[in-house]
């Protein structure tokens, strides 16, 4: 197995990839498209705006063009959401197409990256979004075990810690709209409503609720 480093992570977060495409290998699903799980919601709060390039990242096996990602009408992602273009990332399968796209989704990943690595990567998902930004986390611990024997979900916080973590950076992104949707431990599924900075200083009053 080639081995992977990369400069914007540390040796630790370096490892972990290195172990999730020792996983990979070895048979671990990285094919469930999870976006299809909140494709009504995301479609209506997202895509309601002109959107026409996505970069998902993290995208595992994700095919952004096969048939059945809708049920009702048996569309792609692509046809759903009426995209022209979707780049996609993941290093764990040496998928490297990271392109400044409108709209970048980051789909089940943020709990797969090491704690010290969070906000570099934060960065970057940031630095290659156009629009808006849309993510989902799973606040959860997860069936499967990296080789050494740990969890997967390597770090597990509440909603609120990601939402108050994900504020810190988008704040120096205010152009930047995010869409940050959690699945809690009681795989209750909790949606914040689309913020920016932007929005922030433009409210007439201090405190800001969401």
């Amino acid at each position: 197995m080639k081995k992977t480093n990369y400069s914007n992570l540390s040796e630790k977060g370096n490892k972990l990839i290195n172990f999730y495409k020792e996983m990979v290998q070895k048979g671990y699903r990285n094919d469930l498209f999870n976006l299809r799980n909140y494709r009504e919601f995301i479609k209506e709060n997202v895509f309601n705006r002109e959107i026409n390039s996505v970069l998902d990242y993290g995208a595992g096996k994700s095919d952004w063009t096969a048939k059945g990602f809708d049920n009702k009408s048996n569309q792609s992602a692509k046809e759903y959401f009426n995209i022209k273009e979707v780049n996609l990332f993941d290093p764990s399968i040496d998928i490297m197409n990271k392109t400044v796209s409108d709209c970048v989704t980051c789909i089940d990943v943020l709990e797969h990256i090491f704690l010290g690595d969070l906000k570099n990567v934060l960065i970057d998902i940031y630095n290659h979004a156009k629009k808006i930004v849309v993510i989902h986390i799973a606040c959860y611990l997860a069936v499967a075990k990296l080789p050494n024997g740990e969890n997967a979900h390597v770090t597990v916080r509440s909603p609120d810690w990601w939402k108050g973590f994900i504020d810190g950076v988008s704040s120096d992104f205010p152009q930047i709209e995010t869409l940050l949707m959690c699945t809690d431990l009681n795989r209750k599924i909790i949606a914040y409503k689309i913020w920016s900075a932007k929005l922030w200083h433009q409210s007439e009053k201090f405190k800001i609720n969401n």
